[in-house]
């Protein structure tokens, strides 16, 4: 079993103890904020190594590494074979700044987007704007519905259901 298997088995297992799945995450969410200090402290060195090395570089379990690399995955500037690795896959987290932090606002990780190690790497405008930008692209917007006697959206001065809509429906 590919060790992302086994980290979502554990990490989501629908038939776990509630509350030892609740320490698991609190306790993975402290890590992962340890490791993004680390991270975000120098974001333009490309960290690699083995899953190993890296789980004892960052002072991690194994399967915590794990969980971290499959969190990160999407930030990175070239995903890591997650789906497929081992403790002696070689991984890198070299990621994409703007990407990580806009990913970090859409998974609500308020812990992480808020570190001050971001302070140093965008402004507070940028940071805003990264925000802003993000919420905005989840954030659906519904078309104003156009009634049959509404003016035809087309702009040719007919009723909706004298135009466009006749064949609506």
């Amino acid at each position: 079993m590919a060790l992302l298997e086994k980290w979502r088995a554990m990490a989501y297992s629908e038939t776990a103890d509630k509350g030892k799945l609740k320490k698991l995450w609190q306790a993975y969410f402290l890590q992962e904020k340890e490791v993004y200090k680390q991270l975000l402290a120098d974001p333009d060195t490309e960290v690699k190594g083995t899953v190993k090395e890296l789980a004892e570089k960052y002072n991690l379990d194994i399967m915590t590494m794990t969980g971290f690399l499959d969190g990160i995955n999407d930030s990175l500037v070239e995903p890591n074979p997650i789906e497929e690795m081992e403790e002696d896959t070689e991984v890198s987290l070299k990621f994409d700044k703007e990407l990580l932090y806009k990913n970090m606002v859409a998974a609500e990780a308020d812990w992480l987007y808020g570190l001050e190690e971001w302070e140093s790497i965008f402004d507070e405008e940028k940071r805003s704007e990264l925000y802003k930008e993000q919420k905005r692209s989840t954030t659906i917007v519904k078309e104003a519905k156009v009634f049959p006697n509404d003016p035809c959206p087309c702009g040719s001065g007919k009723k909706y259901k004298k135009c466009c809509g006749r064949n609506a429906s």
